[in-house]
Order: structure tokens, then sequence, then C-alpha cells
């Protein structure tokens, strides 16, 4: 597959199998983010990978954020949350350290970082693997990047929910770039 192919074909898909992710092809979907352009060469984008019983924890202390938010919430509704990073047999979150020399600005830390996501759902695309970026509350909460090992100023940019497609989804054709482009010549 060339890049334009991926590029093109890539679509967020929420609806995975439980099947395994080999770790080895997630290490090649990791190897390709950290191909992302960065200022500075700083590597901002720290990757916390949850499989297995991992999912599990954060899904439990999602749960618990969510508790201590709606603290009249019925169990179902914790249940839900905590139910939600078992969508996929991957989820990826994706950090941003904070800038530590003054000539780098945290928006280019960020931008980095969310290019770093983009190698990710591509390489993901390749790899013939379903993918979708997700944020929510989760990734503003002080107890989930605790969970993770994040400061509380840093950004959580996202979940990366990583698997095998239930059903390929009908590719839709995104809206082209020309009401969004001006040329100056």
């Amino acid at each position: 597959m060339n890049v334009y192919e991926a590029i093109f074909n890539r679509q967020s898909i929420g609806k995975m199998k439980s099947d395994p992710v080999a770790r080895e092809v997630i290490e090649r979907l990791l190897a390709a983010g950290v191909q992302a352009p960065n200022h500075y060469k700083v590597r901002p984008w720290r990757f916390i990978v949850l499989t297995g019983a991992g999912r599990e924890r954060i899904g439990q202390a999602m749960a618990e954020s969510f508790r201590k938010k709606f603290p009249e919430a019925p169990e179902e509704a914790l249940h839900k949350e905590a139910a939600k990073p078992l969508r996929a047999p991957v989820v990826i979150a994706v950090g941003v350290e904070k800038p530590t020399e003054p000539k780098v600005l945290e928006i280019e830390n960020i931008c980095a970082a969310a290019a770093a996501c983009q190698n990710i759902l591509l390489a993901a695309e390749g790899e013939g693997l379903a993918a979708i970026w997700r944020t929510g509350d989760a990734a503003r909460d002080p107890l989930v990047k605790s969970f993770l090992g994040l400061e509380q100023d840093q950004d959580l940019i996202g979940f990366l929910y990583i698997g095998y497609a239930e059903i390929l989804p009908e590719l839709k054709i995104r809206p082209g770039f020309e009401d969004r482009t001006v040329w100056l010549d």
C-alpha cells in the first residue's frame, strides 16, 4: 500500500474484534509514530500501550473518575465507563511532554505528538488494522493522567484504539481542500 492509498483509505473504525494484535505489529506502529517531525528533536510524545488487563485497570480509573464527578450515577453508567477501553484489544494513550527549553513552544510539542498519532493511524491502515482516535473527558482527567504516569500539566491528546475491524464500513469520501484553501501567487 502506498502512502496515498493509506491516507485516502484510512477511516475511523470503532467496532473491533477482540482478537489480539501481535506485539511486533504494535512496535511497528510505534516505530512509525516516532518518525513524526518535531522541533529541536525533543521527541515530546509519550506512548502508554494498554493491552489485556491494562485496559481493565484504566477502565477502572475512568469509572472512578466518573463516580467522583457524578456521585449519584447508577452502576450501569460506571460499568459503561469502565468498558470503554475494552472496545479494542490495543489502546495507546498519547501524552505530550511540556517544553523544558525556552526556544521550544508547547504548541510545537502538541503538533509533533499529533503528527505521531497520525503516523500510527496510517501505519495501522497499512497493517490492515482498524483504528480510531478518541479523546473525551478521560483525556483531561487528573485521575486518568495519574494512572498513566503523566503529570497533571501534561496534555493527554488522545487514545488510539487499534484492532481488527468487525465490519469494514463503506469508504466515505471526505470533503476536498478547495473551500479551505487560499492561493497567494
